[in-house]
């Protein structure tokens, strides 16, 4: 999961660690250990966020079954407060073992130096998805592994799109003319959810860079003043524009503007699958289905997010601490994991597990992720991030134009920096 959950005493906690620890940017890059290859024993002390966090208590019994003397104690926290327990944690030198963290947090992280070096001999990073490797790897050296992942594909109404005479867009400007259709012909009456505000926006819009070519980052800085990003930032503003995305939809009204037909489309990830069935009821898993970002100018490629687990450097008990992520690493052990709670296996061979093989929409999202791409793992990613929202919902509103959009985000990340 990514989250722009932000508090001052957060930011100023992790400022003062990172003072203290003495690690700047010319700092060499840490060696990794290999971890024991000997008995374990002992408790490790865990923090996991959201429902992974209340599942994974039972989830690690199989774990204590195989590694006798071992006992995993789990803590479950909220993803609202998550990231500021965790700089409090590093401040006063009280963190647990093991962590779940955001895909988007590891570069803060790693930064503070509170976090130990993924072991040369824990896991094969060619095993996971790219863009899942990509959120825990810091200028070359790895800090945790990645846990689970997801990505966004289009969600759309398959009795719409047929009433419509219209499949899913294979590109931009297919995708245009199958939301006006969803809408004209199709009985959509609010055409497209597309985000605007709270944070996801931004999550739709990286892609839309990325498919049109450009880049967020280049020679270590931030780069969103370029014409793929204005060309990026005129398609999303594009619906908008056009009639074909409200900006007026009631707080918490969606998911329901979809299972009642109001809406015929929006992008979102893996999760929604379970929560259309409960929500549209029986037979309701007949009017839907996904299928893969439309492709821009250049690609179609999708964002990555997830969750990692970490181990602290302050942890009492590593070399199980590193045993228990490995064993979560474990294709068998991915596989069960999603069955349990629905979160998609950063590892690729999980994905040709029973579970996972037969699911013909899981399919569409396994697809999607063998490119999918991740913001850069930078300290102050989720500050630029919070800028992203606000300048989208401007634009989304008719406040700003794209090229007004993209000036204003690159100011405001100039004056951020990237925090290395």
């Amino acid at each position: 999961m990514n989250t722009t959950t932000r508090r001052a005493a957060g930011v100023l906690a992790l400022t003062i660690v990172a003072a203290g620890c003495g690690r700047g940017p010319e700092t060499a890059p840490e060696q990794a250990r290999d971890v024991t290859t000997g008995k374990i024993a002992g408790e490790v002390t865990v923090w996991a966020m959201g429902e992974e966090g209340k599942a994974l208590g039972a989830f690690v019994a199989d774990f204590e079954s195989a590694n006798p003397g071992v006992e995993v104690n789990v803590t479950a926290i909220g993803w609202d407060v998550a990231h500021d327990k965790l700089t409090s944690a590093i401040a006063g030198g009280a963190t647990p073992d093991v962590s779940m963290i955001g895909s988007t947090w590891s570069g803060e992280l790693a930064k503070t130096g509170a976090l130990e070096p993924t072991p040369g001999n824990l896991v094969d990073k060619s095993a996971f998805f790219p863009g899942a490797w990509q959120t825990v790897d810091i200028n070359g050296t790895a800090y945790g592994v990645p846990w689970y992942v997801e990505t966004r594909v289009l969600y759309y109404r398959t009795d719409q799109a047929k009433k419509a005479g219209v499949e899913p867009p294979a590109t931009w400007r297919e995708f245009t003319a199958f939301v006006r259709a969803l809408k004209d012909k199709g009985g959509a009456s609010r055409g497209f959810n597309q985000s605007y505000q709270l944070g996801a926006s931004w999550q739709e819009v990286l892609p839309l860079i990325w498919q049109a070519g450009g880049e967020i980052v280049e020679d270590g800085r931030y780069t969103f003043d370029t014409p793929e990003a204005v060309t990026a930032l005129k398609q999303y503003a594009s619906l908008f524009e056009q009639g074909l995305a409200p900006t007026d939809t009631p707080a918490n009204a969606f998911p329901q503007t979809f299972v009642k037909g109001e809406v015929g489309a929006f992008y979102s990830g893996p999760w929604m699958i379970g929560v259309l069935n409960d929500d549209g009821g029986p037979g309701f898993a007949d009017k839907f289905d996904v299928a893969p970002y439309p492709k821009g100018p250049v690609s179609a490629t999708s964002f990555v997010g997830g969750a990692d687990m970490a181990v602290f450097k302050q942890a009492e008990n590593r070399d199980a601490a590193w045993k228990f992520i490995q064993w979560l690493s474990e294709p068998k052990v991915q596989a069960k994991w999603y069955t349990t709670v629905k979160a998609l296996p950063a590892v690729q061979a999980a994905w040709q597990e029973p579970e996972l093989k037969a699911d013909e929409q899981l399919a569409v999202f396994g697809e999607q992720l063998k490119d999918a791409r991740t913001p850069p793992p930078f300290p102050t990613w989720e500050q630029v991030a919070r800028v992203l929202e606000a300048e989208l919902e401007k634009l989304a509103r008719g406040r700003s134009t794209p090229e007004q959009t993209a000036e204003a985000i690159q100011a405001r990340a100039d004056t951020i920096g990237t925090g290395l």
